[in-house]
């Protein structure tokens, strides 16, 4: 009887120590600042945005000069030129704000060069992160970087498809 039931609790734990689920931790910030080709993309990257910033801090000391010079005149100016002038500080203002948009705004020039340079060594590494997951049979693997954030995991886990069901989704 002893046998049976030492039998019985053996085969549970292997059973219960099957069914455990592997995971890792990476730290992908870590890794991309080992990377000297990260490292020469971010510098790329940088001197690009300087110069961008430099161009826009140009186009403001522009403004800045055509406002100052606005203020000391307009005592002597008639009303066609104050609003003359007016207008021209307007447009300026505009072109000055739509620069800083397209340079550094949501999905601006700087976000398209940043996905030019540094997406293709991320998804190096993230491709290296999946290969190693597959290789060691990890179902999760969490990136402590910025917090923790599941960058991969196992397909056959995902269960969102059961969740829509019970909604009555799909």
């Amino acid at each position: 009887m002893k046998k049976i039931l030492f039998a019985a609790l053996a085969l549970l734990l292997v059973s219960v120590a099957t069914q455990a689920q592997r995971y890792a931790i990476v730290d992908t910030k870590y890794i991309l600042d080992k990377m000297p080709e990260y490292k020469d993309a971010q510098k790329k990257l940088d001197q690009v945005s300087e110069q961008w910033q430099k161009e826009i801090e140009t186009k403001q000391a522009e403004l800045d000069k055509m406002y100052k010079d606005f203020d000391a005149e307009q005592v002597m100016l008639s009303d066609v030129l104050k609003k003359k002038r007016q207008d021209e500080i307007f447009v300026k203002e505009k072109e000055t704000r739509d620069l800083q948009r397209k340079r550094f705004g949501f999905e601006g020039d700087l976000f398209k060069k940043r996905q030019e340079l540094v997406k293709p060594v991320q998804d190096k590494v993230y491709n290296a992160i999946q290969k190693i997951a597959v290789a060691r049979q990890y179902d999760f693997i969490l990136d402590k970087s910025e917090g923790i954030t599941v960058i991969f995991a196992d397909p056959k886990l995902d269960r969102s498809e059961d969740v829509l069901r019970e909604l009555g989704i799909k």
